[in-house]
């Protein structure tokens, strides 16, 4: 008789799940840090950053940093990671912009957030089988 009890052998599903893990815990220390800098230092990150065309004040960069913290922490909870990282995207997309818009560096200022939001999406990729199912790379025929 065929026992269906899990296996005590990792697979590749374990693999995969542990990566995406890594992944999204690297991102989201990331995130975590920005946006704490932000908030417990407003100065200081407004006296570091570059010359963007509009208010680096201490409050801009409060609330630029309850924007990212507010995100961060939903991707981080289960149940709501998707929707925290549907709004990290959009985040990372007006840095993009704005980086685009100063003339930053392209492979490490400007792109930054396009490589942040692949680990961002990538860990929760492999975290969640049925995003994979949405979001399928298998193009084999069964």
């Amino acid at each position: 008789m065929a026992s269906f009890a899990p296996s005590s052998t990792p697979g590749p599903a374990s693999a995969s799940l542990w990566t995406g893990r890594v992944l999204s815990g690297l991102a989201a220390v990331f995130l975590l840090v920005d946006a704490g800098t932000k908030l417990a230092l407003p100065g200081l990150v407004a006296a570091q950053s570059p010359e963007i065309g509009w208010s680096l004040d201490p409050g801009t960069m409060r609330m630029l940093g309850m924007l990212l913290l507010v995100p961060t922490l939903l991707y981080v909870w289960p149940r709501t990671s998707v929707l925290g990282a549907v709004l990290i995207t959009g985040y990372l997309g007006g840095a993009i912009a704005t980086h685009l818009r100063i003339d930053s560096a392209l492979l490490t200022h400007t792109l930054f957030g396009v490589y942040l939001g692949l680990m961002v999406w990538g860990g929760l990729w492999l975290r969640h089988p049925a995003l994979r199912s949405v979001f399928p790379f298998d193009t084999r025929k069964d």
